[in-house]
């Protein structure tokens, strides 16, 4: 497949360096909370990577995100020299600095994507994920950061069936990591790849409703679709194929070096996932957390960033969360 550079679309994530002083481990292991909590909070709600090493931070993301995300910083570890920082605390900050308004892309600058699948037209909700079905259009390796809902994995699945159905590729392969591969999996029947099957619901939903039963379980049986472990793509070299990654947070490092080095000619590749939600040991690095920086400035790869504010789901579900994090702030 031929990909064209997006114009007027920015593919690049911003970086920031933070150093927080004065030195104090205290203050910053109240600042980051237990197994860096607050850090994964203001993560899903500005849609930012942080990663750190002591006070020294490093930020990932939009801009104006990474100006709101480093404010609310500055502010927490001011006060916890004064008193233990809660989650609580951390939610009104996030509040005060304003994450429900952070600024979406520029409308006029994203290129409008029509997905076209047998059930229907599936188009992007705002300007994230319009940008986001444009920037996969158009570069051979595109990632989707965020929180649940904001429909990163579900844009995916709808880009492959549609690559699909116009036959720019031959095949879908839809992988993830089988981090539950110790005793929770473990007490499942089957070999690998079925233990790993209920794991991979969400996609298999979005392609019952996107081709329907009958036509997913055909293609599924004659390996136009296949759903893999991440296990399962060492050594493969995947040619006119379209790839998605999904759950990519739970890959190591080294898991997603082998990945991305399975691209072949013809292919694309999405990888998804949210970095506030890794469930590798504690002192595993998360593959997804390193390859934005490894590959900001690379050619051919872009990345979205996605926010609380681009979470698209019944408004009830936002309405319980609302109430959810009101009680809790209140508790606390």
């Amino acid at each position: 497949m031929d990909h064209v550079r997006a114009s007027g679309v920015s593919e690049h994530p911003a970086h920031r360096q933070l150093t927080l002083e004065p030195a104090s481990a205290e203050r910053l292991a109240s600042l980051c909370g237990q197994f860096d909590e607050h850090l994964r909070q203001i993560e899903r709600r500005f849609g930012v990577e942080i990663n750190n090493r002591g006070g020294h931070f490093n930020l990932i993301g939009e801009a104006a995100a990474l100006d709101a995300a480093e404010a609310v910083l500055r502010r927490l570890y001011h006060v916890a020299g004064e008193q233990t920082i809660t989650p609580a605390q951390v939610h009104l900050l996030i509040q005060e600095a304003g994450a429900n308004a952070l600024p979406e892309p520029d409308a006029e600058s994203v290129q409008h994507v029509e997905l076209r699948t047998r059930r229907g037209v599936i188009r992007g909700r705002g300007p994230r994920q319009m940008r986001y079905l444009h920037q996969i259009q158009t570069h051979d390796l595109a990632f989707g950061i965020g929180p649940a809902g904001t429909g990163k994995t579900y844009l995916a699945v709808a880009s492959a069936v549609d690559a699909l159905e116009r036959e720019a590729v031959r095949r879908l392969v839809l992988v993830r990591p089988a981090v539950e591969a110790g005793e929770r999996l473990g007490f499942l029947p089957g070999d690998l790849a079925q233990k790993v099957d209920p794991y991979l619901r969400p996609i298999y939903d979005a392609l019952y409703e996107m081709l329907g039963f009958e036509r997913v379980g055909k293609l599924l049986e004659r390996n136009v679709i296949e759903v893999a472990p991440l296990a399962y793509m060492r050594g493969r070299t995947l040619n006119d194929a379209f790839v998605i990654l999904d759950e990519a947070q739970n890959t190591t490092v080294e898991q997603m070096k082998m990945f991305l080095t399975r691209i072949g000619f013809g292919s694309t590749a999405v990888v998804t996932g949210d970095v506030s939600q890794i469930d590798l040991p504690h002192h595993v690095t998360s593959g997804l957390r390193q390859v934005s920086e490894v590959l900001r400035d690379v050619d051919g790869v872009s990345f979205t960033f996605f926010n609380a504010a681009d979470v698209v789901r019944h408004p009830l579900v936002q309405r319980i969360v609302r109430a959810y994090e009101a009680f809790d702030a209140g508790s606390a």
